[in-house]
């Protein structure tokens, strides 16, 4: 309850207050008396009922904002790991047709050289005949 709500609750029970009072100490007749604390009882009554109304509908205006707010965020959350996800993802990807076209690469570059060194050892055998 913040330091207006408590304010205002002092306030209105200050005012029953001093209208009981104001009332039991007025020189009417008992019945007289009587009624006009009752209708300033039900006086009360309605005005802390409206209030307490305005306080819990408050309350819920302030729910549904942290709600959304909160709701708003997480989707934000979600969005974002899904854009990491998708990142390391495709980083992987490219790491590895990397590594491939590499591996690749060096296997042509390995057959190549034993193509050579076959070729170059026949010619050398055909040399060796000669």
């Amino acid at each position: 309850m913040n330091s207006g709500s408590k304010v205002l609750l002092g306030v209105l029970a200050g005012a029953a207050t001093g209208a009981i009072l104001g009332v039991l100490f007025a020189p009417d007749k008992g019945e007289e008396t009587r009624k006009r604390i009752s209708e300033g009882s039900r006086d009360v009554t309605d005005n802390l009922k409206a209030k307490f109304g305005e306080f819990v509908d408050g309350l819920a205006e302030r729910y549904e904002t942290v709600r959304e707010s909160a709701t708003d965020l997480i989707d934000q959350g979600k969005q974002k790991a899904t854009n990491v996800v998708n990142a390391l993802k495709s980083d992987v990807t490219n790491a590895a047709n990397s590594a491939s076209q590499t591996a690749a690469t060096a296997a042509g570059g390995a057959a190549g050289a034993a193509a050579g060194a076959r070729a170059g050892a026949d010619a050398g055998s055909g040399l060796n005949q000669l």
